[in-house]
């Protein structure tokens, strides 16, 4: 227990000292991760210093952390040379000609639904649709955590159902199903938990007026963003996708005379700077997931958790709340996935439980859990684009909400039935 105890210290800097001084902007939460980190690496025992900061620096420095750093400046740089090209006003522009203002957080949560589905990735989602959701806001009036909420939120749907994404192929591969068949099965969760959030969001819409100023469009300026989306769902990687659009933003931004190769230059290296406390906070979060991996804390949880199982209804309730407990460690559903993998395998064998079952409550507990946390690399991205704090964010994920709502109803009753009994 003393493994985890880092979360705790985390949590308590962070929450509690914002809940006394009233105000969630009041720490940093680089400085919360910060206060953690140098917790963590004292309660390793028995080491000197130096290895201390080694066993934290090897945490830190994964190939998975690398990865996502290389996203980061990459999508910053194409974030801020799009926006100042004019590319996300253009894409303004024309969704408020084509659609009444009441209709755009629905159509919001629709594209993100799509977008995610076809390239498989929250990530990539996040990066092409908030600044255009930010715009959106600042032009019709509407709640900008809200309308963040809304993109994240559909995000993880398409990451929960596509063939694509990362943990469908691990948690079909690890209960030994196919992709198709765990996709059924989720899609008795996801679409039910859409709709309502489509209804509630439809409802959120009323009563705003439409937009005094609607930005100039020209269709010039939207094709890197066409570009990105047409790359990824053709299955281009996350990077070379990114890479595609600020290529795209040189190029066209030139030709239209948006700005000049120095212009863009700066553009760039504006995006990438303002992606600095992101990848120091996910550099620190990972040196954390590091030491507390070394002293055993996610070891602990799993066995701790399979002691516990007796019935199946109790399984399915012990596989959601070990992924969520792992999650929380982990800020990582990959990772998570991977990590307990084999344990869920065991557990869905020993209580008769569907492969395909297994694989829907593996995917969707992830994506539910990893969607909220306020420190995880999708939320903390939607954050550092909007300019807002992830906290502000949590309590509109309505569709995650939802999603929980039929999860925990399906663990209940046994919703649906085929998929309730090994076939």
């Amino acid at each position: 227990m003393l493994a985890l105890s880092p979360i705790i210290v985390f949590l308590i800097t962070y929450l509690a000292a914002s809940v006394v001084a009233r105000d969630f902007y009041a720490v940093p939460i680089s400085v919360a991760f910060v206060v953690a980190s140098i917790y963590s690496v004292a309660i390793l025992r028995g080491e000197r210093l130096e290895k201390r900061v080694e066993i934290f620096s090897r945490g830190a420095a994964g190939s998975t952390t690398i990865l996502m750093f290389w996203i980061f400046i990459l999508a910053g740089a194409f974030a801020e040379t799009a926006k100042q090209m004019g590319a996300v006003d253009s894409i303004v522009g024309l969704m408020l000609q084509l659609l009444p203002s009441e209709a755009v957080p629905a159509s919001m949560f629709i594209a993100s639904c799509i977008v995610s589905m076809s390239i498989g990735t929250s990530v990539g989602t996040i990066v092409t649709l908030t600044p255009i959701a930010v715009s959106l806001s600042q032009a019709t009036g509407f709640n900008l955590p809200l309308m963040c909420g809304i993109i994240v939120g559909g995000a993880y749907f398409g990451d929960n159902l596509s063939f694509i994404s990362d943990t469908t192929i691990i948690a079909t591969t690890s209960q030994g199903c196919k992709l198709s068949d765990k996709f059924r099965a989720n899609i008795y969760l996801a679409i039910p938990a859409a709709v309502m959030a489509t209804v509630l969001y439809v409802y959120l819409g009323f009563g705003y007026n439409a937009a005094e100023t609607i930005p100039e469009s020209s269709f010039w300026k939207v094709i890197p963003y066409l570009a990105v989306i047409i790359a990824a769902i053709c299955g281009l990687n996350v990077m070379a996708v990114l890479t595609l659009g600020l290529v795209l933003t040189f190029i066209i931004g030139l030709i239209t005379g948006s700005y000049d190769i120095l212009q863009w230059s700066k553009a760039a290296g504006e995006g990438i700077v303002g992606m600095g406390e992101l990848i120091i906070i996910v550099l620190l979060a990972s040196g954390m997931v590091g030491v507390i991996k070394h002293l055993g804390g996610i070891d602990w949880l799993v066995n701790n958790q399979l002691r516990r199982v007796n019935t199946k209804r109790g399984s399915e309730f012990s596989i959601f709340a070990l992924i969520c407990l792992v999650d929380i460690c982990t800020a990582n559903n990959t990772v998570t996935l991977i990590t307990v993998s084999n344990i869920v395998k065991k557990i869905a064998d020993r209580f008769h439980i569907d492969p395909r079952r297994a694989a829907s409550l593996m995917d969707t507990s992830s994506n539910f859990i990893q969607g909220i946390l306020p420190y995880g690399a999708q939320m903390l991205m939607a954050a550092t684009l909007a300019d807002v704090n992830p906290l502000a964010i949590v309590p509109h994920l309505y569709y995650l909400y939802a999603l929980f709502l039929m999860l925990l109803f399906s663990i209940l009753t046994g919703y649906p039935r085929k998929f309730s009994v090994v076939s």
